[in-house]
């Protein structure tokens, strides 16, 4: 055995080692990094309230934290949002680098990392459904209303409603008023998400019963087609600015 002497990563920060996987992994892998960074890179959010939607159960504190740390290492830039208050957070070529790896994560996830009910909160697949895989082109222009139900969790967060009005929708945690045209029952969570990734089909959730659908039957059959085909992937909020461009709209707003 060989022994180094006088190293001794105990309680340091870095790893002591020269490996560019342990000096990736002193920039990337503190908690939460890696999933604020696929809503940055991949999801496009841009903003600290979108960035704060796709991680719940994440403290703002520790949020502007961790964005504080991953500029510091060279994988966004946080830049005053122009005409508003605010900041506006954009990944940087280093950033965006990383659409490869996240991407080999997702792969490497889908095959051997195992969905368990306490990974599959119904309230976050439907906000990544309906923020980044609704196919907008196939949505109703008129107000339809769908609650969802969740079962299995106690209240709050056990239901809420997608609104659907001239062909955009949201998610509401409140009643938006008006008629429910469709109430969904999400009675198993991880199948729910299975569903959302690709890995089951619609109609062999409310075989199982794991989906229980009230109401327009027009509008139940519609609704898993309103779906994006999984393998596009995710449709960003915002698309990806070259760099060349968000420097030359910086300087032409930069006062003289």
């Amino acid at each position: 055995m060989i022994v180094v002497v006088g190293w001794d990563a105990v309680g340091m920060r870095s790893y002591g080692q020269y490996c560019p996987i342990a000096r990736a992994s002193e920039l990337l892998a503190e908690r939460w990094s890696l999933i604020i960074l696929r809503n940055i890179v991949l999801l496009g959010c841009r903003t600290f309230n979108e960035i704060a939607d796709g991680v719940p159960g994440l403290s703002r504190g520790l949020l502007s934290k961790r964005l504080r740390e991953l500029e510091h290492a060279g994988v966004i830039k946080i830049r005053p949002k122009l005409g508003g208050p605010g900041s506006t957070y954009e990944p940087t070529e280093a950033g965006r680098e990383l659409t490869e790896v996240m991407g080999a994560l997702q792969r490497w996830g889908s095959k051997w990392a195992d969905l368990t009910p306490e990974q599959a909160h119904p309230g976050v697949v439907l906000w990544m459904w309906a923020t980044f895989y609704l196919d907008h082109d196939r949505l109703p222009q008129q107000r339809v209303l769908v609650r969802f139900d969740y079962p299995t969790l106690s209240r709050p967060g056990s239901r809420c409603w997608l609104l659907i009005e001239r062909g955009d929708a949201e998610i509401c945690e409140k009643y938006p008023g008006g008629e429910e045209h469709l109430i969904v029952i999400v009675n198993d969570p991880v199948a729910f998400a299975r569903w959302h990734l690709g890995e089951i089909t619609w109609d062999h959730a409310l075989r199982t019963g794991a989906i229980e659908l009230r109401g327009s039957r027009t509008l139940a059959r519609a609704l898993p087609i309103w779906h994006r085909d999984h393998e596009l992937g995710p449709q960003p909020l915002h698309p990806m600015e070259p760099v060349s461009d968000h420097a030359e709209r910086v300087a032409t707003a930069a006062p003289a």
